[in-house]
C-alpha cells in the first residue's frame, strides 16, 4: 500500500481557466523520500495540497480521479482526520505560525485533538528534539530566523506524530546555512523513523543529493520519474521545464558529450572533483548509487 497513491487526478482552481493538474498518475511509497521538481504553474504545490485534503475539503475546484493517503481516500476523510497521518510545511513558515512561543505553537495540533496534557509535553519536546530546537521553548518564533521558523514549522506538524511529511518549497527563501539546516533535518527524519518525505521544489540541487526519486512536472503533467542520475542527466530538458539544472550534471554532461560513449552523473561537487581526479573510468553511471 503506497503512502500516497495518485490516479488520472485533473483538478481546476474555482475560477481559474486551465487545469492545475491533468491526468496525473503518481505513487510514493512507504519510507521514500521523492522531491517533485517544476517551475510556477507546473502543479506541484496542487500535489501538496492533495496529499493532506485540502483539496477537496478547504480549497474549492473540480476534483476527478482518485487519491489516497495510506489507502484511505482522501476525500472520504476530513482535514482533522487526515493530519494525524500527513503533516504539511508550506513555503513561509510565517503563513503557519501564530502562537506567542515555540512551545505553543507546537503544541497546538495535539491540544486541538485533546491529546492528554501529559502527553502533549512529551511531544512537544521530542519534536523540537529532532529538529535542532531544544531550548527555545519560550522564544517568540517571530524573533527566530527563517531557517529556526521552518524547523519549528517542521516540529509543528511533527508533533502531531504524521507518517507522512510534505513540503511546498520550503526553502525557498533560506539562505544557505537554512537550507542546508532543513535538509540535515529532513534526512534526518527518513534515517531515523522511515518518515515518508514529499517535498516540491524548483532548486534540485540539495534535493538531488537527498532524494530516493525525483519528479519532474510541467503544466500539471508528470513528464518523467526516476532516480536523481536519471532525470539529471540531460541539463538541456531541466531547462525546458524551468529548472536550473546543477553544475554538477552541465559537467556531467560535458563530460560525456566529449569523450563519446562515456556516461558519467555526478550528483555532488566531491563526487565530480574525485572522479577528475581518478581519471574518471571509476566514476561511469551505474557503478555510483
Amino acid at each position: 500500500m503506497p503512502a500516497l497513491l495518485m490516479r488520472d487526478v485533473r483538478f481546476k482552481y474555482r475560477g481559474a481557466p486551465d487545469y492545475a493538474l491533468d491526468g496525473v498518475s503518481l505513487d510514493i511509497e512507504k519510507g521514500e523520500f521523492v522531491t517533485i521538481l517544476g517551475s510556477n504553474g507546473s502543479g506541484k504545490s496542487t500535489v501538496c495540497l492533495l496529499s493532506d485534503g485540502l483539496i477537496p475539503h478547504a480549497v474549492p475546484g473540480s476534483l476527478e480521479g482518485r487519491v489516497e493517503v495510506f489507502g484511505e481516500e482522501t476525500s472520504k476523510r476530513t482535514v482533522a482526520e487526515l493530519s494525524t497521518r500527513v503533516g504539511i510545511v508550506f513555503q513561509e513558515p510565517e503563513s503557519q505560525l501564530f502562537c506567542m512561543s515555540v512551545e505553543e505553537e507546537v503544541a497546538f495540533g495535539p491540544e486541538n485533538l485533546g491529546v492528554p496534557p501529559h502527553e502533549i509535553r512529551e511531544r512537544v519536546e521530542w519534536a523540537l528534539e529532532l529538529v535542532g530546537m531544544k531550548g527555545y521553548n519560550s522564544r517568540s518564533p517571530f524573533s527566530l530566523s527563517g531557517g529556526q521558523k521552518q524547523r519549528v514549522a517542521i516540529a509543528a506538524s511533527l508533533s502531531m506524530r504524521p507518517e507522512m511529511l510534505v513540503l511546498d518549497e520550503p526553502a525557498y527563501a533560506l539562505d544557505p546555512v537554512g537550507r542546508r539546516e532543513l535538509y540535515s533535518v529532513l534526512k534526518d527524519l527518513k534515517a531515523r523513523f522511515g518518515m515518508t518525505v514529499l517535498l516540491a521544489e524548483r532548486d534540485c540541487e540539495e534535493a538531488a543529493a537527498f532524494s530516493d526519486r525525483l519528479v519532474l512536472m510541467k503544466g500539471g503533467r508528470v513528464l518523467e520519474s526516476g532516480p536523481p542520475r536519471q532525470v539529471l542527466r540531460n541539463p538541456e530538458k531541466l531547462r525546458q521545464v524551468g529548472i536550473i539544472p546543477p553544475q554538477v550534471s552541465e559537467i556531467a554532461s560535458i563530460l560525456n558529450s566529449r569523450l563519446g560513449k562515456a556516461e558519467y552523473s555526478f550528483l555532488s561537487v566531491d563526487e565530480a572533483e574525485m572522479a577528475i581526479a581518478d581519471g574518471l573510468p571509476a566514476w561511469r553511471r551505474g557503478k555510483l548509487r
